[in-house]
Formats: structure tokens, C-alpha cells, sequence
């Protein structure tokens, strides 16, 4: 599903009797990312050097933390999340990929061939935090 050529990835059509329907990648990326983001154990997406302007900016990135790539009948996402500290991260990762899958499918008829989670770091209270910002000053 790679794109060599540097083209644009055109969203995902789909023709019906009445006309075509598109669904753009990034509708799928927020799809995921929100479905992920609910669970209980994920602290939030990690977001790389562009993710982390637009937020600074003041837009919401809904699809922070995610990849996918799109074809016209299956995608394949990957997911850099954080988790909370204390869980057990495997069952947190089998959960977002189960989620994940689940909402991209329900929603937008395509097949998620893959669902790739890679962790980037653990998330601690905020109590924990505000404690350790004491005992530094």
C-alpha cells in the first residue's frame, strides 16, 4: 500500500449506483485515534514535532499518534501511544488494537489488515508529577 512515486494518495472510493464516496485518509486517522484515546489504559497518542506545533497553535490533532495507509478496500494503522503507569501493557495494546479495528470497520465498511501499536512512554498522575516539581524546586 506504499506510494513510491511522491503522488498524493487519493481518500478511499467507493462507487455506488448513485455516485462515488470518499473517505480521506485522515478521516481514518481520527477514527482511530479517538477509538484508541478511549480506552481506560492509554494516557494519550504521542505526537512527533508537527503534531505537538498544531496543538501549540491551538488546533486539536485528533489523529495524533497515528499512520495509516489507506487502500481502496483494506487499511493497515499503526498507533504510538502512551500508557498509564500501572497497567499491563500487552492487554492495553490488545485492547487498542481490537478497538481500533473494530471502529474503522463499523464505520467506514473498509478492512483493517493490521493494527501495529508501538508504545513511546508511560504516562504518571498528575499527582505524582506535582510531588516531584516540589522536591525539585
Amino acid at each position: 500500500m506504499e506510494n513510491n512515486n511522491k503522488e498524493k494518495v487519493l481518500p478511499t472510493k467507493k462507487e455506488t449506483r448513485l455516485g462515488s464516496i470518499r473517505i480521506a485518509d485522515e478521516v481514518v486517522s481520527i477514527i482511530a485515534g479517538l477509538a484508541a484515546t478511549e480506552l481506560d489504559g492509554i494516557a494519550g497518542m504521542s505526537a512527533g514535532l508537527v503534531g505537538g506545533i498544531a496543538e501549540i497553535l491551538g488546533r486539536k490533532n485528533f489523529a495524533k499518534g497515528v499512520k495509516v495507509e489507506v487502500g481502496e478496500k483494506e487499511a493497515a494503522v499503526d498507533l504510538y501511544i502512551i500508557v498509564k503507569y500501572g497497567v499491563r501493557i500487552p492487554d492495553v495494546a490488545l485492547a487498542a488494537q481490537e478497538n481500533v479495528k473494530q471502529a474503522i470497520e463499523t464505520m467506514t465498511g473498509l478492512s483493517v489488515v493490521e493494527v501495529n501499536v508501538h508504545v513511546q512512554g508511560v504516562g504518571f498522575p498528575e499527582e505524582e508529577e506535582k510531588e516531584e516539581e516540589v522536591r525539585v524546586r
